[in-house]
């Protein structure tokens, strides 16, 4: 038996955003039915870097997975490891920036489509970094976007990314002066900062609009101001416990009471109810913790494909045992 090991081009070969929707949505129903179990994530802290861990089980596909990262100041290299449930081999090493990208765009991209107006044509980007351009992807997928709006406290990022977004997705795009500027009568709006003050205050968005809030995932950032939430209609998180451990928006606002958070809906129960939006919703809300489990969902997807097209490259499905040294080498 051999693994395989996948690289980043290869997974760019392979997904793309509509297909990465399309798994994800499946994943979120086999957890909403119990058939997929989620990993929590978890990381720990040191000199400006975290080290993080996030994974799960499908249990129809026989695999258990998990994907870790140090984010450093320096840079971070995130490999998502697949092995198989019943005997614990080695499926898969797959090398997982882009499989991370795709996955939290996808998932961004379901709850776009469960929650958003089916008319929604303009989109509100605040954030210009690495996962802003998917997450467009991923709206555009989903919903007649005609129109971007991009603010970024960095004016020329914000201008590059408009032309990035023109330019991969043929869709017009200008940045603005100011959050409120951005949001202002946009019906969907994308937050996608490293902010540790909140920026996006609960005037700001218009009625009637869903926000995807992705950037605050780890306790010291946040991006809205707590009190948003009481304007929201409908509140979905991809991992309820994560949020009530890491988001600092959620934490102000539900506090301790285990009551208080029966607001929150998970996202594959979202999925799996397959409700429409609320007549005369005001706001509806998405906050992406990110789950492991849709890593595992995209990488079982990339490893079939990998089987039948005999992508990869092969390694060992399990180490060669040796004897531990039982006696000082002296």
């Amino acid at each position: 038996m051999t693994a395989r090991l996948l690289t980043e081009a290869e997974i760019a070969a392979t997904l793309d955003i509509g297909t990465a929707i399309r798994a994800i949505e499946e994943g979120l129903r086999q957890q909403g039915r119990g058939d997929a179990h989620v990993m929590e994530k978890t990381h720990v802290a040191w000199d400006g870097a975290t080290l993080h861990a996030v994974g799960g089980v499908l249990a129809d596909e026989g695999l258990a997975g998990t994907k870790t990262w140090a984010h450093t100041p320096g840079g971070a290299a995130p490999y998502l490891l697949l092995f198989d449930a019943a005997d614990g081999s080695l499926r898969a090493l797959i090398e997982a920036f882009a499989l991370g990208q795709l996955r939290t765009a996808a998932v961004c991209g379901v709850a776009t489509a469960a929650l958003a107006d089916p008319g929604a044509d303009e989109l509100a980007v605040v954030g210009a970094g690495e996962q802003a351009l998917t997450q467009v992807a991923a709206v555009a997928a989903v919903r007649p976007v005609r129109r971007v709006r991009v603010f970024s406290r960095d004016e020329r990022k914000a201008t590059d990314f408009c032309a990035h977004i023109a330019d991969r997705l043929g869709i017009a795009a200008g940045a603005c002066g100011s959050v409120a500027d951005t949001v202002r009568d946009a019906p969907i709006i994308t937050l996608a900062t490293r902010a540790t003050s909140p920026f996006l205050a609960p005037g700001l968005p218009p009625p009637g609009a869903h926000i995807n809030a992705i950037g605050a995932i780890t306790p010291e950032r946040i991006e809205f101001e707590p009190a948003l939430l009481q304007r929201c209609s409908v509140v979905v998180a991809d991992s309820i416990d994560q949020a009530s451990r890491l988001s600092a928006e959620f934490r102000a606002f539900y506090g301790p009471d285990p009551r208080a958070w029966s607001r929150v809906e998970r996202l594959a129960d979202l999925v799996l109810g397959d409700r429409p939006r609320p007549q005369g919703a005001d706001l509806t809300l998405f906050k992406a913790l990110g789950v492991g489990l849709f890593d595992l969902v995209l990488g079982a997807y990339c490893l079939r494909h990998a089987e039948i097209s005999g992508l990869g490259t092969a390694l060992p499905a399990a180490p060669a045992r040796a004897d531990v040294r039982l006696r000082d080498r002296g």
